[in-house]
Order: C-alpha cells, then sequence, then structure tokens
C-alpha cells in the first residue's frame, strides 16, 4: 500500500461497533493505546473488517494541535 499521508498506525481491530450508517472501529496500535475511527458501514464491509485482524489507521490532517490544562 503506497499513500501520500505521512502518518500511518499499524494495529489490530480491537473491537467495531456497527450502527446503521456509520461503524465505529477501534486498533490497538500498541499495548492499551487504541486509536478509533468512525467510518461508513459500507467500507468496513468491503475492506472485510473485523475484530483481530490487522489494519492500518491512516491519519492525514492539515493541522495538529497540543493543548495542557
Amino acid at each position: 500500500m503506497e499513500v501520500s499521508a505521512r502518518n500511518s498506525l499499524k494495529g489490530t481491530i480491537k473491537k467495531i461497533h456497527a450502527g446503521a450508517v456509520n461503524s465505529e472501529v477501534t486498533l490497538e496500535i500498541g499495548t492499551g493505546v487504541e486509536v478509533t475511527a468512525i467510518i461508513t458501514k459500507e467500507s468496513v464491509d468491503h475492506l472485510q473488517l473485523q475484530e483481530g485482524k490487522e489494519a492500518i489507521a491512516v491519519i492525514k490532517a492539515s493541522d495538529v494541535i497540543i493543548a495542557t490544562e
């Protein structure tokens, strides 16, 4: 897979919470470290995503903002 986005995080699908239109997919990218994405149910089906399968979270953003209290 080749993409122009510079940030990709490989992990294992820990949980898929399916909704009527969108699904919440949680990847465990390290011990105790998770990233969650909201994607269409159609994409979950097309990619044949299931818990335990390896996947890559590709992040494309123009800004990353860091804050403290």
